[in-house]
């Protein structure tokens, strides 16, 4: 018999079996899917931003909500020891930009393969069932009921993540676990998501990637909540890539506030310099339609929809374009405003914001408040980082501290005597 049954095998739920085998239990790992880690392979774009390189501070920085409740946890497993733990496990990696820490081999693959390896040498065993609830007897968690059968435990971690990409398997059961133990859930919502625009440019411009731009998104106040430089996609519903899932996580409460969108396409010229290359780009095609001169400063796509913007005729000479219609273009290419609507849906998103209310849980053991011998790690509670490797160190840190948490609720230390 297991003693303690971890529920769901990605990133947290991987690092509390192992922290807890090495706390001397038994474990089972219980994982719906028929391989580990699903989503982790699809994290970094399938190269897997294991961490972030950065200090304990910093990475609480990078925590919107609830960053405190992640201070015991972080500082017992902190990047760097995440960076140590992977690459003695033979995984080789490096640091980019940003201080985002990948495998050296750019292959997610590398970094499943080898907690199955330590799962394995560890003694776990990895049992592919969906979990469906807890089993208690006289106030005593006794299992954990599966699809295919029911699983005796002494305690139990729950690491089913959020809400986000669903066919990985994170489809919110953990959220019903922690409901039926008496447990607050913050509202789910979606996080590092694409965005839904007003303005119907966006699809003209469907399929069109930026690179090199600055964003800076702005609220209903005019308040500056987010600047970056960066890459951007426009797509049939609006916005994504890197920059706008970045955006998306300092653009909270969505459904209340409304933001907008700033966009720079010229961030390495300030408007006097870029007046400049204007003035000669126009002189030096003086006799051409305007949209030809335009076609050397923006994308072939965009012409269209810079000069519905502008209101300058496509066809008119380049030397008959006057002051006025100059600086509305400089204005448009400067800070093209596009208003968001909201998010697109939470099945779409990276992350999923909102889970187990964090009051309710220990932050040095994640153990539930609510019920003796339950833990929780990962996604399934209310903390969630921008992005960069952070969402991941939050599953490492969690993760092992929930499995040190479970393992020492089962073998209490010894009071000296």
């Amino acid at each position: 018999m297991s003693q303690i049954i971890v529920i769901g095998g990605g990133a947290a739920g991987c690092m509390a079996a192992l922290a807890a085998a090495e706390g001397g239990a038994q474990v089972t790992l219980l994982e719906r899917n028929p391989k580990l880690g699903r989503k982790l392979y699809i994290t970094g774009k399938g190269r897997c931003n294991v961490t972030n390189d950065c200090t304990v501070p910093e990475l609480l920085q990078n925590v919107p909500g609830n960053s405190r409740f992640l201070t015991s946890a972080a500082t017992r497993f902190p990047p760097a020891q995440v960076k140590a733990f992977f690459e003695g496990l033979g995984v080789p990696l490096k640091t980019e930009r940003g201080n985002r820490v990948f495998p050296l081999s750019d292959q997610a693959a590398d970094i499943i393969d080898a907690l199955l390896r330590a799962l394995r040498k560890a003694g776990v065993d990895i049992v592919q069932d969906r979990a469906a609830g807890l089993v208690w007897e006289d106030g005593a968690l006794t299992g954990v009921k599966g699809e295919k059968g029911t699983y005796p435990c002494q305690a139990a971690v729950i690491a089913t993540g959020g809400l986000s990409y669903p066919l990985t398997g994170s489809t919110g059961d953990g959220y019903g676990f922690a409901r039926a133990l008496g447990h607050t859930i913050v509202e789910p919502r979606p996080s590092l998501v694409p965005l839904v625009a007003e303005q119907s440019f966006c699809a003209q411009m469907q399929g069109l990637s930026l690179r090199n731009v600055a964003i800076q998104v702005k609220n209903s106040k005019k308040k500056a909540v987010y600047a970056q430089q960066g890459e951007m996609l426009f797509t049939h519903f609006g916005l994504s890539g890197p920059l706008i899932l970045s955006a998306s996580a300092h653009m909270r409460d969505m459904g209340k506030e409304h933001y907008h969108i700033l966009l720079d396409l010229k961030p390495a010229l300030d408007r006097e310099k870029l007046e400049g290359r204007l003035l000669r780009d126009l002189a030096e095609g003086a006799n051409k339609d305007f949209r030809h001169v335009l076609e050397g400063l923006v994308p072939r796509l965009m012409v269209p929809v810079v000069l519905e913007l502008t209101g300058i005729p496509g066809d008119l000479k380049a030397h008959s374009v006057t002051r006025p219609q100059r600086h509305r273009l400089l204005d448009t290419l400067k800070g093209l405003r596009i208003d968001i609507t909201g998010p697109r849906p939470i099945e779409e998103a990276i992350i999923t914001a909102g889970g187990i209310k964090t009051v309710e849980v220990d932050p040095h053991t994640m153990a539930s408040k609510k019920a003796p011998g339950v833990f929780f790690a990962g996604e399934v509670l209310d903390v969630d980082a921008y992005t960069g490797g952070f969402n991941l160190q939050i599953a490492w840190s969690t993760g092992r501290a929930a499995g040190q948490g479970a393992a020492a609720w089962i073998h209490p230390p010894k009071e000296e005597e």
